[in-house]
């Protein structure tokens, strides 16, 4: 298999073991930036060019596309697909999951649970949107935030007022959600593959921190899941289309509540928390695929 890995930096953790676990397996796999894609669109011509040479005969795509780079890093997984390349994570998909109040309506529509959520526009309508959510803690999170970044609790009303005219003041999106007291500071990532939930790990925030994120200092551990939590976390997968998905999920009172669906999830804190080969679980998958899309145009 001729792969590719969408990453702006090649050293970094996940990248290197994507990297590591195709070659070990003996595909043939490069590293793009891309940010340093270009592209020619035509009717009926699909092209990239690489640093002055074009990019050609690609099987697959892992895409480890950056919250920063979305736009552009999307419209190179795009230009891939329409070159009849195969990725587990097409680029709607990943524009889905990115936007964080999509996410949530389309999970709500399912079914699917998830801390209740707010959101809103004009100042005139914030006591009104507050009213609907509930009393605080209430956490004010941006829209498309990443690694715990833009994420606010707020312990009281007057608080959240406060956080709210902020936001607003920088002209920014924003969703405001119930803080669900119970998970005590812990989540759970999910690791889904191809339908499956094929490692999983227990976050727990640090002293004095509701994030658990490990970036913010949280410590992770494996852990073993419910059969409803397993069924959540592939659910919100294929909600999303994305056939490579960290779910992250709070457990509660009234079951597993979806926090997020990373279509890029991070590979270096989960395997050291499992010790499994979650990279070599992605590759074996989208090699999979290859060859099923391969018999199948053969037949």
């Amino acid at each position: 298999m001729k792969l590719a890995i969408l990453s702006r930096n090649s050293s970094l953790y996940s990248t290197q073991r994507l990297v590591e676990a195709a070659r070990v397996r003996g595909h043939s796999v490069r590293v793009l930036d891309p940010l340093r894609c270009y592209m020619r669109i035509a009717p009926g011509v699909f092209e990239i060019h690489y640093r002055g040479r074009p990019l050609a005969d690609y099987d697959a795509v892992i895409p480890r596309i950056g919250a920063s780079v979305t736009f552009y890093g999307t419209a190179v997984l795009r230009q891939f697909e329409m070159m009849g390349a195969y990725t587990p994570n097409p680029s709607d998909a990943i524009l889905r999951a990115r936007d964080k109040l999509r996410c949530h309506q389309l999970l709500a529509r399912q079914g699917i649970g998830l801390p209740h959520t707010v959101f809103g526009d004009n100042p005139d309508d914030t006591a009104d949107l507050l009213q609907m959510l509930g009393k605080p803690p209430h956490v004010i999170k941006l829209n498309e935030g990443a690694q715990g970044a833009g994420v606010i609790l707020a312990e009281r009303a007057s608080a959240s007022r406060s956080v709210i005219e902020a936001f607003r003041g920088l002209y920014a999106n924003f969703l405001v959600q119930e803080f669900i007291a119970e998970a005590k500071g812990a989540d759970l990532r999910c690791f889904v593959v191809g339908g499956q939930v094929v490692g999983a790990m227990r976050r727990q925030a640090k002293k004095g921190e509701f994030r658990s994120n490990l970036h913010r200092g949280g410590t992770a551990k494996p852990v073993a899941l419910s059969e409803e939590e397993i069924d959540t976390a592939i659910r919100a997968a294929k909600v999303m289309g994305l056939n490579v998905a960290g779910v992250d999920l709070l457990r509660s009172r009234r079951g597993p509540l979806v926090l997020e669906v990373n279509s890029s999830p991070g590979l270096e804190g989960i395997e050291g928390a499992t010790g499994l080969d979650l990279a070599g679980s992605v590759v074996d998958y989208v090699a999979t695929r290859v060859s099923r899309r391969g018999r199948s145009r053969s037949t």
